[in-house]
């Protein structure tokens, strides 16, 4: 019988990461659960520490990759949970309860995800996650990678993509939760504890990527369009707008705002 969860932990060269990571996994009190190491042929000493927990893992491979989201993918085709968390080198779970008090929710939703510490050497910030995510959020923001656990059905379909190497688990939840309506869950727990030394702090080039992974799923004038209304929506004065636009004065604003949302109600239809 499969079990409920498989953890994936990916590395290249950042062999202390790894060691805290594998640490904080195998220290769980709950055991029913499979973890893989996706090693991109580490020459740092990882691999001698992989050997070490070998008892512990499921799966573990130490080869040339072509970058993070293909480490992340080959972790995907050997899992065998009805869940994944992918959890990489650097990151921790927050305490070695926290398996055993997330699996049993682990039930009836697509992504169910909790909340996470983004770690730097100065100090620690808690990020926590909206209960509800539409198109407003994801627009701009993701939800934590490793406080999200996703059932491993949602990747028959596509994996990771490869060509982007910051945001392709952000696209990947863009897709699923926007355009494919899968059920999502927030549990109020914070999961893990998220090292910020890591490429996709880059805050720049996380957004770049985002605009050209946007405008890849919505071309040319929808894009724009939907930018614009994502800008209108975060703006403090649309309560005002929204309110103003029912009155006859300004239904003359209502028409082009229908007109958007139907045609973005359209795009998605014809995305599922």
């Amino acid at each position: 019988m499969a079990p409920i969860l498989s953890i994936i932990t990916i590395n290249y060269n950042n062999r202390l990461g790894l060691l805290k990571t594998m640490q904080s996994v195998v220290e769980q009190s709950y055991k029913n659960f499979e973890y893989l190491i996706i090693d991109g042929g580490s020459d740092d000493g990882s691999l001698e520490d992989i050997l070490n927990y070998e008892h512990c893992l499921s799966f573990w491979c130490s080869e040339k990759d072509k970058g993070v989201y293909n480490a992340m993918n080959k972790g995907i085709v050997k899992a065998t949970g009805e869940y994944l968390l992918f959890l990489n080198s650097g990151d921790l779970l927050l305490d070695n309860q926290t398996l055993s008090k997330i699996v049993p929710l682990l039930k009836d939703y697509s992504i169910i995800y909790g909340d996470l510490i983004f770690r730097s050497d100065t100090k620690d910030i808690l990020q926590t996650y909206p209960d509800s995510l539409d198109i407003n959020y994801l627009f701009y923001y993701s939800l934590g990678h490793p406080a999200s656990f996703i059932r491993r059905e949602l990747f028959k379909e596509r994996l990771y993509s490869e060509d982007l190497k910051i945001v392709s688990d952000w696209e990947f939840f863009f897709h699923k939760i926007i355009l494919d309506k899968v059920s999502y869950k927030h549990i109020n727990q914070v999961i893990s504890v998220f090292d910020t030394s890591g490429v996709s702090s880059n805050l720049e080039k996380c957004k770049k990527e985002q605009e050209e992974a946007l405008k890849r799923v919505f071309p040319g004038e929808l894009y724009v369009m939907i930018e614009e209304y994502v800008a209108m929506k975060r703006s403090p004065l649309f309560p005002l707008f929204y309110e103003l636009q029912k009155t006859k004065k300004f239904q003359f604003r209502v028409k082009p705002l229908l007109n958007f949302l139907i045609k973005l109600n359209n795009f998605i239809g014809r995305k599922r």
